[in-house]
């Protein structure tokens, strides 16, 4: 593939060396770090010019640090004569804030589309977006990435051709799309678990949706934060709905403040995440799923102009 170039931030080198493995591609040579004064410093150690670059970076915590050294790394390689930049964002940082929940808020999803263009975006590709609609707030070509098949093919694989004691759980009614899609792909039935949110991070469930008694359950969401959501759904389905055991998956394990600890402590027989986000080494009971295969493939077809679409099935 003559012409592609690939580097990476600091936000999830693993994953960046995966990809490449499966292109069989070398990681570009590219030193991003800080001055002294914490200002984000980058050096292109190899030409850009006329080559079509794809920047790998998770927007993860350190979220602000991580973005910005994205910016900056478009910035060199603009300003190097690249012929064309492409943001490959695992994680997309900020997707949660797509709205004015309340008087006088901001919408920062938007913003950071803004940033991400006035930086020389010229195409982005991402994976399960918080919601499928910030693909509009760019006007530059998004691809979006499934995490779906993945994890519907480790289950699939896990529990075999045993399924009739299976159900899909949406931890709450804004995913019941996603997992309407997965319960589907499985052959299995759904349920919901009605919850209310008090605050960011802090949630109460209200009542379950459908019957879970005697079942072994699959929760579907699209990223474990605080785990604070998940671990209640979880013990809700076992004490309130009489589920046998409980499974769940997320594409991106932000596992902020009390998360591990809370997966460890809780009901959950397993949590099944992708590597979008680097996870620590003491992670128990996390079950740690590649996308850098499905990346690499979406990598090749872009540069080489083939439709994406047979990525999202």
């Amino acid at each position: 593939m003559s012409g592609l170039k690939i580097f990476a931030g600091n936000s999830n080198l693993s994953l960046a060396m995966n990809i490449c493995a499966h292109l069989r591609a070398p990681l570009g040579d590219c030193r991003v770090g800080t001055f002294a004064d914490g200002e984000v410093s980058v050096s292109l150690r190899e030409s850009v010019r006329g080559c079509d670059v794809f920047l790998i970076q998770s927007t993860c915590a350190p979220v602000n640090d991580h973005l910005m050294e994205l910016l900056v790394m478009m910035d060199a390689c603009r300003r190097a004569s690249a012929q064309r930049v492409t943001a490959v964002m695992p994680y997309f940082g900020y997707a949660r804030q797509d709205r004015k929940a309340h008087s006088r808020d901001p919408i920062s999803a938007k913003l950071v589309a803004d940033l991400l263009t006035a930086a020389g975006c010229d195409r982005v590709l991402t994976m399960d977006l918080h919601a499928p609609q910030l693909q509009g707030f760019f006007n530059i070509p998004v691809n979006h990435l499934l995490g779906l098949p993945l994890f519907a093919e480790y289950f699939a694989e896990k529990f075999g051709e045993e399924r009739d004691d299976l159900v899909a759980v949406s931890p709450d009614i804004g995913s019941v799309a996603r997992v309407r899609a997965f319960a589907q792909r499985m052959g299995v039935p759904l349920a919901i678990v009605d919850k209310r949110r008090m605050r960011p991070n802090e949630s109460e469930v209200e009542s379950i949706i459908g019957d879970v008694a005697g079942k072994r359950v699959i929760l579907f969401d699209d990223m474990v934060d605080t785990a604070g959501s998940m671990v209640g759904a979880a013990e809700a389905l076992i004490t309130r709905g009489g589920a046998k055991e409980i499974y769940a998956c997320a594409s991106h394990p932000v596992m902020s403040g009390p998360a591990y600890d809370r997966v460890k402590h809780s009901v959950l027989s397993e949590l099944a995440v992708s590597d979008t986000i680097p996870l620590r080494a003491d992670a128990d009971k996390i079950r740690l799923l590649s996308v850098a295969p499905l990346f690499a493939e979406a990598i090749r077809r872009v540069h080489e102009g083939e439709s994406i679409s047979p990525l999202y099935t």
